[in-house]
Formats: C-alpha cells, sequence, structure tokens
C-alpha cells in the first residue's frame, strides 16, 4: 500500500507480520511511523545508517535484522531461464499468483533448500525473502532463484529491479551485476525473532 512517506507490505511471517518501507527517512517521519504501529511483529526498514536510525525510534522499537544494502540492476533482456540448470538432487518450481512470482528449491525428497520471490510494479520489480537453508548452501541454488526470478519479472516487463540484501546476500547480488545504492536498516517493535 502506497504512503506519503514510501510503503507498506503485508509480509505474513511469524514474528514479521508487516513492513513499513520509507523511501526517505527523516526523525519526524520515523516518529510519526513507529508511534503509531504498536503491534509487535511489524518491521521499518529506512535508508539510512543505523546510527541515524536508531535515535528516531519510539519507545518499544529497537534496531534489527543486522546491516543491509538497498541494490538494483538492470533486469536481463535475454531469458536467463536456460543459463542456469537446476542442479542434480533439487526440484525447482515457480509460479505466479497476485502479481508476485514466487520460487521455491526443494531437494528429491522433497526438503527446503531455498526460496524468494518478486513482485513487478511497472517498469521495476522488487525482489523479496531469497533465503538458502545452510545445509544447502555453496551449491547454486541462490542463483538459480534470482536468475529465474529475475527472468520471469523482466517477461512481465520489468527492466530493472530492486532488493535488500544482507552482507552475506550483497556477495552473491554483486557476482551477478547488482549495485549497492544506500544502507538500508531494520527496526521492529517487539522481540527480535534472531534472539529468541
Amino acid at each position: 500500500m502506497p504512503r506519503t512517506w514510501g510503503f507498506t507490505i503485508d509480509v505474513g511471517l511469524p514474528g514479521h507480520v508487516m513492513r513499513h518501507v520509507l523511501h526517505s527517512a527523516d526523525e519526524a517521519t520515523v516518529r510519526k511511523v513507529t508511534e503509531h504501529a504498536t503491534a509487535p511483529g511489524v518491521w521499518l526498514k529506512a535508508l539510512v545508517p543505523p546510527e541515524a536510525l536508531e535515535p528516531w525510534l519510539a519507545p518499544g522499537w529497537h534496531l534489527a535484522g543486522g546491516t543491509g544494502y538497498l541494490m538494483s540492476a538492470s533486469l536481463p533482456k535475454t531469458h536467463a531461464r536456460a543459463l542456469t540448470e537446476t542442479p542434480a538432487g533439487y526440484r525447482l518450481n515457480t509460479w505466479t499468483r497476485g502479481g508476485v512470482t514466487r520460487a521455491l528449491v526443494r531437494t528429491a525428497e522433497g526438503v527446503f533448500a531455498a526460496r524468494g520471490q518478486i513482485a513487478v510494479t511497472g517498469a521495476s520489480a522488487v525482489v523479496d525473502q531469497v533465503e538458502t537453508d545452510p545445509a544447502h548452501q555453496r551449491r547454486g541454488l541462490g542463483r538459480l532463484v534470482m536468475c529465474r526470478l529475475t527472468a520471469a519479472a523482466a517477461e512481465q516487463g520489468a527492466t530493472a529491479g530492486v532488493l535488500g540484501a544482507t552482507p552475506e546476500g550483497r556477495a552473491l547480488y554483486e557476482t551477478m551485476g547488482w549495485r549497492a545504492l544506500a544502507p538500508l536498516t531494520g527496526a521492529m517493535r517487539g522481540p527480535d525473532p534472531a534472539e529468541t
């Protein structure tokens, strides 16, 4: 849902119910948003370093999610589907529903290995929730997911992509032509799921 200060996204994960993303952050805006969001599991992402965001947060809010980066890339004009094969022993499923394309990688036995999603918003697309289970890392699954997602977005007319990356994710994305634009700091209301 667009707002004057950014967007609100229904995430729907345990401990991460909703996310407010500020396209520009200042103390008054951050205070207003965090004072009105009082339910646990609400997150805020802002394009400022942690030391700038932390003093602006309302009581009950704290920094969470670690260091992050806003990244962007031009999406492939050619289809990357054929460029990245699914590694032996894995199955990849992709589907689109409600404007969001999801990719899910499982082992031949059906065990979760990797996932991600992308939403096309006109000429741009937003990548979110890309993760690889630690037991299946270093096998090209993150690259596979990203190639399939960006190819799907390009097929839908998107020419540019954006995402929020962790330091580990940034390393992968940079090898795929993505570039860091700004720091991306997260905060949340309630206990940090990583600490529970």
